[in-house]
């Protein structure tokens, strides 16, 4: 099977193996890692995996700055070829700047240089009509058991939110649909930023603060219960 490389240096010497593999697998299956010393080569299934991860050239791990290149263009995927069923998303069918968002909610340190070259990245390749498409349907079901035909929760008002969520949870449950549904979006759709999640995902009209937001968003539906809800998430490094 083919592979799509990435050449990785200035790595920590503390940085395992496995904290490299945490790391990149944000970007998509990773088939294998060669790691010696402060450098690796990471070996995606994925062509589009390998583009997410160049776009981390300048980003912190351990400490210390990454520079991340290939010896190759890698090539675009061909959307028409792919798993028509939506039940399951790959890392790699989501936008980039949603990625992006993930990486800071999990403590990860990104310039804002980074996350602009996210935001650009979506807007030249556009979001997958994989990823649109299992959005739409997410949004269209949910509201479907919880408000009526043909009803989404992001087109209703703010107040309805609270209780189609509930309702929809309470069927997810009965069916088990939840094990086959992508579980934070299925809540953040239906939370009172609904429409913001949507219009995140959905569009590649957003600005740096908008990826903050977000990462805000994942990392309060990932706390712990009972504990406090994060400030901010980690700071961003302007030298990236």
């Amino acid at each position: 099977m083919s592979t799509y490389s990435i050449n990785v240096s200035g790595i920590s010497p503390t940085t395992s193996e496995s904290s490299l593999h945490d790391f990149f697998s944000f970007c998509g299956k990773i088939d294998k890692i060669d790691h010696k010393g402060t450098e690796a080569a990471i070996h995606f299934e994925k062509p589009s995996a390998a583009k997410t991860a160049l776009m981390l050239n300048g980003g912190a791990l351990d400490g210390s700055t990454l520079t991340v290149t290939s010896d190759t263009v890698h090539p675009d995927e061909d959307e028409e070829s792919k798993d028509e069923h939506h039940e399951h998303i790959d890392q790699t069918d989501k936008p980039r700047a949603g990625i992006a968002a993930e990486y800071l909610s999990r403590g990860y340190t990104l310039s804002d240089s980074i996350l602009q070259r996210a935001i650009e990245m979506d807007n030249q390749k556009g979001i997958s009509k994989k990823f649109l498409s299992y959005f739409n349907s997410l949004d269209s079901t949910i509201g479907s058991k919880a408000l009526g035909p043909d009803q989404t929760v992001t087109g209703k008002l703010q107040e309805t939110l609270s209780t189609a969520t509930q309702q929809a949870k309470s069927i997810d449950e009965q069916k088990g649909v939840s094990k086959t549904a992508h579980e934070y979006y299925t809540k953040a759709l239906g939370s009172s930023f609904g429409k913001q999640v949507f219009s995140f995902y959905t569009t590649t009209s957003k600005k740096v603060i908008d990826i903050h937001e977000e990462a805000k968003r994942i990392q309060h539906a990932n706390k712990p219960a009972g504990a406090p809800a994060p400030a901010s998430v980690p700071a961003t490094e302007k030298t990236a």
